[in-house]
């Protein structure tokens, strides 16, 4: 059962993919209708779910549940990637490259890849204080509160340079 986005409860579980790029303008159309007519037949065991999505920064699918209604099973969450991993063949897009970390820099995402962190943050490209994005975060209020934070409060303060993490 498709809800809109924001009329679902902070508890809500999410799942956020990340594309290795932004989507174009016929893709977020496409994405958009894909993922709504997803949730208006997501189920689990055949029991509709209370569901909604939205597209962030033009790169980032975020999938929601409201679980106290219903959990989601491993086959209804099998369902939901079956169709990422459809629309990733047909448009071209990749939202399981879990190499890529995201960043936000001068307002919009950069995505660069785990192996150049180290020479990011020794050039300064990147610092402890620049904004991560962490995909991992698991309700709708961590969604609001956690899912934009600085390095030095993430996984990422391990690529700092130890002055970094000092000062």
């Amino acid at each position: 059962m498709y809800l809109p986005f924001e009329s679902l409860p902070g508890h809500s579980r999410v799942w956020i993919y990340q594309s290795n790029r932004k989507f174009t303008p016929t893709e977020k159309v496409e994405i958009d209708a894909g993922l709504e007519m997803l949730c208006k037949q997501w189920a689990a065991h055949g029991t509709p779910l209370h569901t909604s999505f939205t597209i962030a920064f033009d790169q980032f699918v975020i999938m929601v549940v409201d679980e106290q209604q219903h959990g989601a099973s491993g086959c209804s969450i099998d369902g939901s990637v079956r169709y990422l991993k459809s629309l990733q063949a047909n448009v071209g897009l990749d939202f399981f490259d879990r190499t890529l970390v995201p960043f936000i820099i001068n307002n919009k995402v950069d995505v660069y890849p785990v192996s150049e962190l180290k020479n990011l943050f020794e050039n300064q490209t990147l610092t402890a204080t620049s904004i991560t994005l962490n995909n991992l975060v698991e309700t709708k209020a961590d969604l609001a509160l956690n899912w934009q934070v600085q390095v030095k409060d993430s996984w990422l303060s391990n690529y700092l340079p130890k002055i970094a993490v000092e000062g």
